[in-house]
């Protein structure tokens, strides 16, 4: 599974880095909207793990503009923005999941895999949803 994580933190994504390959997961990142949205929508990812404050687009923004080109990648946001209305915006945006900052690996991880889990066998086609031979 390839995930792509779109955060400017440097230190947060070498430990996600880190903790994901050792997963399993081939993990690529990007360290400003711009750069990230390029990567995302060349659509090779599998889920895409997303910032909200970052820089040159934020991440409302771009994940807004990721649900334009494919409404059924995962996006979880990974942000320190912690309220409701927060959470709210993030859903609203396009967001599938959405953890706040400071966070425990072993939740991230069991979100990571929920979302795999409720993808897994969807395919999105020319307007038609189809789960398995459905």
């Amino acid at each position: 599974m390839n995930i792509l994580i779109i955060e400017d933190e440097v230190k947060l994504v070498a430990f996600l880095k880190k903790g994901l390959k050792e997963q399993g997961y081939k993990v690529d990142a990007a360290y400003d909207g711009l750069l990230g949205e390029r990567l995302a929508l060349q659509g090779a990812y599998d889920l895409i793990i997303l910032d909200l404050i970052i820089p040159q687009v934020n991440g409302l923004e771009l994940c807004k503009k990721i649900r334009l080109k494919n409404e059924s990648i995962p996006i979880l946001m990974l942000t320190a923005l912690g309220t409701t209305e927060d959470k709210v915006t993030g859903f609203d945006a396009g967001a599938d999941d959405y953890l706040t900052k400071p966070f425990e690996f072993q939740e991230l991880l069991a979100r990571i895999k929920a979302l795999f889990k409720r993808s897994a066998g969807i395919q999105h086609k020319s307007g038609i949803l189809q789960v398995f031979d459905l």
